[in-house]
């Protein structure tokens, strides 16, 4: 598979098979801070956040998968919805640490691995739910954190500030929907790494949940597309909602 650049210059190809393939797409996806929250999600061409099967399976590829492994490694901590890894299961990461947001603290029917290679495993939730996910979180050595519990919902700049108080500086947020706009409102995104699957399937499921929220200004840092016409897009938020009218 070959992995083109088309903006801002057409002027890089990387063939994913040869040996610095990692090399050349970790250059590509270097933060443009060292403390920064990214959003990494992958969509259809009409906005869903799930495929045929009903799930991101369907519309994730090898491509795909690669450069969420290059975005991961570039980070200290994955964050994920516990709707998420009910539905499509997560492995805890070899190195680093996954975060698994939840404001009930009901973690019984996860379904995380873990890989026996060390990662840390971390629970956020309300200090009211703390016990709860211990108990049901069912798997030794989890790290619960206790987060300020914001009315129906946990609030993304309390998130942000548990794990920097952790020690995890650079954030990446893997959705689902809910989350993913849970982000966004707060204002806490500085870049979003959008995976665009050439696929029409309607929005079941849209990428953003179905709440509305105020426009956000995007700006174009980077789009790659490979082979099979996905795309892969870099944009950098603004954190001035005016500028998008």
């Amino acid at each position: 598979m070959i992995l083109r650049r088309v903006f801002p210059n057409a002027d890089q190809s990387i063939d994913l098979d040869a040996a610095d393939a990692r090399e050349r797409l970790t250059a590509l996806y270097e933060p443009t801070r060292s403390a920064g929250v990214r959003l990494n999600l992958v969509g259809s061409v009409s906005g869903s956040a799930t495929g045929p099967d009903g799930t991101s399976e369907s519309l994730t590829s090898a491509t795909d998968r690669l450069i969420l492994k290059t975005i991961r490694s570039l980070s200290d901590v994955v964050v994920v919805g516990a709707a998420t890894v009910r539905v499509e299961g997560y492995f805890v990461p070899r190195a680093g640490a996954l975060a698994v947001v939840s404001r009930s603290g009901d973690m019984s029917q996860h379904r995380l691995k873990g890989t026996g290679n060390g990662g840390t495993l971390i629970v956020l939730c309300p200090a009211s739910a703390v016990e709860r996910a211990r108990e049901t979180m069912g798997t030794p050595g989890v790290r619960v954190i206790a987060v300020p519990d914001a009315g129906l919902s946990l609030a993304a700049p309390d998130i942000v500030s548990a794990l920097r108080g952790e020690g995890y500086a650079s954030i990446v947020v893997e959705g689902g929907p809910q989350l993913a706009a849970l982000f966004v409102t707060g204002g806490v995104v500085d870049e979003l790494c959008l995976t665009t699957s050439p696929l029409l399937n309607g929005t079941r499921d849209p990428l953003f949940g179905a709440a509305e929220f105020d426009p956000h200004a995007l700006r174009l840092a980077q789009l790659l597309v490979d082979d099979s016409g996905t795309t892969y897009a870099r944009w950098t938020l603004s954190t001035d909602t005016t500028e998008a009218g």
